[in-house]
């Protein structure tokens, strides 16, 4: 979840962009027959991201090329996650280490790779690969591997795809799949990036006929990016998976997010859900608060960030957002997928969630955040979707980093059950 691309398409993402004039396709046996059948699954960042990327002019990373204080869950983890009834993780991994590094190298951290899907596998869960480009890293970014086919570093990408599904495919049939690509960047019908998945679906097919392969649409996987794909030139890449994100709406799920560039999201706090839980006074209260904590803006900065804060929430609380807006979006989904003929377990919501409120400046609204997640995973199964939580760890994680106790009330949102220790 980089939240780089999303930012682009934020005020995009409120209209509907479903295409629904497209010939239903008929289900392919080979799909139907070799596709995963994962159902409830959760993120696994940061355990093949978080790098130590030397700061430019330079292009490669200290090795190990990952942060030794990362969280990465255990194979006691593993096993407790399945215990808790998920079926599959999703892992993102950063290519840009991959990329940067000599046939030694790159053959050391495959191996690591290789090391952690059988940790996955042997803890019984299965597990999506998902090359998760780093938006916020100065040369192996997004924009230098998938803005196009014509991208400075995009044949090296494709590489590595090819290498990573002939890996892949060593491993147990209907338990592993590969996502290329994470919330691509271009616009939601965007022909670059059809023809960017196009080459890189070619790429693992080249070394794996057989192995699941997750394709997206464009505008940061968003609903609209996704309802806006034609699937019927993926047909020859059977078996493939669909996947889509949801996050909406921003306003409660990244409330207080520190990586979002909008001052209006660093400054909102205690945001509830549903929007009837609360009221505009009380939230702008603690924006307020928040606000008067903050040392290093000024005071002229902090007054614009307040006037537009305040311009949000109130159409946040006039539109009164509940499970009926989630559930809005979500039948965009089912509805393009009935128009193709795909079948709904073929479609992931491969990320959903909420960031914490920061409780250093009010208590963070809990029980708000775990009534959102219910309302999305419910309404996500109630059509018939697979699901990948966001996060394992972090702000918007179900273990704690440090401790690794999961988290009840997420637990209980998920509709998962607390395991035995």
């Amino acid at each position: 979840m980089t939240g780089w691309s999303r930012r682009r398409v934020l005020k995009a993402a409120l209209s509907t962009a479903a295409a629904l004039g497209f010939a239903p396709i008929a289900p392919s046996a080979r799909a139907a027959a070799e596709a995963p059948h994962f159902r409830r699954g959760v993120n696994a960042w940061p355990w093949f991201s978080l790098t130590r990327e030397f700061p430019a002019p330079r292009t490669d990373y200290a090795w190990p090329p990952f942060q030794s204080q990362r969280p990465v869950p255990t194979p006691a983890d593993l096993r407790r996650l399945r215990a808790t009834g998920l079926d599959f993780i999703r892992l993102p991994v950063d290519p840009g280490p991959f990329l940067a590094a000599d046939t030694t190298s790159r053959g050391q951290l495959l191996d690591m790779l290789d090391k952690a899907v059988t940790a996955t596998l042997d803890a019984d869960l299965g597990i999506i690969v998902n090359v998760q480009a780093n938006g916020a890293t100065h040369y192996w970014n997004p924009d230098r591997m998938v803005s196009s086919t014509a991208a400075p570093a995009f044949d090296l990408y494709r590489g590595l795809i090819g290498e990573l599904a002939g890996r892949l495919e060593r491993f147990q049939p209907g338990k592993v799949a590969l996502e290329p690509v994470n919330e691509p960047p271009q616009a939601c019908a965007s022909n670059v990036w059809s023809q960017v998945q196009h080459a890189l679906l070619t790429a693992a097919r080249a070394s794996s006929a057989t192995l699941p392969l997750v394709v997206t649409g464009g505008c940061g996987s968003m609903v609209g990016g996704l309802t806006a794909l034609d699937p019927a030139p993926l047909s020859p890449f059977e078996p493939i998976l669909f996947t889509f994100h949801f996050y909406e709406p921003y306003l409660f799920s990244h409330q207080g997010a520190p990586w979002m560039r909008e001052p209006v999201y660093r400054s909102l706090n205690n945001v509830p859900w549903p929007a009837s839980a609360g009221s505009l006074e009380g939230t702008l209260a603690s924006v307020r608060a928040r606000m008067a904590k903050d040392t290093e803006t000024t005071g002229e900065a902090k007054r614009a960030a307040y006037a537009q804060t305040e311009r949000v929430l109130k159409v946040y609380f006039d539109a009164q957002p509940d499970r009926g807006f989630v559930d809005k979006y979500l039948r965009q989904v089912r509805a393009w997928g009935d128009a193709h003929g795909l079948a709904p377990e073929r479609i992931v919501m491969g990320e959903f969630g909420a960031l914490r409120t920061d409780a250093r400046y009010v208590a963070a609204p809990n029980p708000d955040r775990a009534r959102y997640i219910a309302d999305v995973r419910q309404g996500a199964e109630d059509l018939g979707f697979a699901w990948a939580f966001w996060n394992l760890f972090d702000g918007m994680g179900m273990m704690d980093d440090a401790t690794r106790a999961l988290d009840p009330a997420i637990i209980d949102a998920l509709g998962l059950t607390m395991p035995a220790d």
